[in-house]
């Protein structure tokens, strides 16, 4: 018999990801795109806006919401998640955008359970289909929104797809709710809403950041 000394295996490592949440309601859009780039400016690896952080007008994937956000992305090469009421063959979903580091669409997300109230607008507010993760430069990101959070099925299933920290961007703030997916599955929870507060907690359902702010609240994260 030989000796054979067998190869040891790469260290599974991470980096640290700097993440940008940021909670506000009634902003104007000028306004918005100014905090978004005097955030960018410091390189984060991602920044998160809240539900539907337009109100309840609709934007197709080419209007100036969208274009001003991809400009951004691009000129700083960071992530963007926009929430936004989207117009899509004259139909509304309430989806989430993830905005490439160069400015390209990387995915959308449609929200699965929209709040019955979402039914009342005109045009309603359509079912999104599935849950949607996401691989980018630092891991896989998965994408949930607000009363998607009442919905175990959509969480165990981010979990399957291997998602290591979710974005959930709401009109409130859940609290325990988030904290019990994140002890169950695993991942990093990330929140931005319209109530302007985030929240977040690790892969052992720890709250490890908590803010919020009157006006806009601006979290920054590592």
């Amino acid at each position: 018999n030989r000796n054979v000394s067998k190869p040891q295996a790469e260290p599974i490592t991470g980096r640290p990801v700097n993440i940008v949440s940021l909670s506000f309601c009634d902003v104007d859009l000028p306004v918005v795109l100014k905090i978004v780039e005097q955030e960018a400016i410091k390189l984060p690896d991602l920044i998160l806006l809240p539900e539907t952080f337009r109100g309840e007008k609709t934007d197709t994937l080419d209007s100036m919401t969208i274009q001003s956000l991809t400009t951004l992305a691009k000129k700083y090469a960071t992530y963007l998640v926009c929430p936004i009421y989207r117009e899509h063959n004259g139909q509304r979903y309430n989806s989430t955008i993830v905005i490439e580091r160069n400015g390209s669409i990387g995915c959308i997300y449609d929200k699965m359970y929209p709040y019955w109230e979402e039914f009342n607008l005109k045009p309603i507010t359509q079912v999104g289909k599935r849950a949607v993760t996401y691989d980018t430069d630092f891991g896989k990101i998965g994408l949930a929104t607000c009363f998607d959070v009442n919905f175990p099925h959509l969480w165990d299933e981010l979990a399957n797809q291997g998602a290591e920290l979710v974005l959930w961007s709401s009109a409130y703030s859940a609290g325990t709710s988030l904290q019990a997916h994140a002890l169950n599955h695993h991942y990093y929870i990330v929140t931005s809403t319209l109530a302007r507060d985030c929240l977040a907690y690790d892969i052992t359902g720890e709250l490890i950041h908590a803010s919020q702010d009157p006006e806009i609240n601006i979290a920054r994260l590592t």
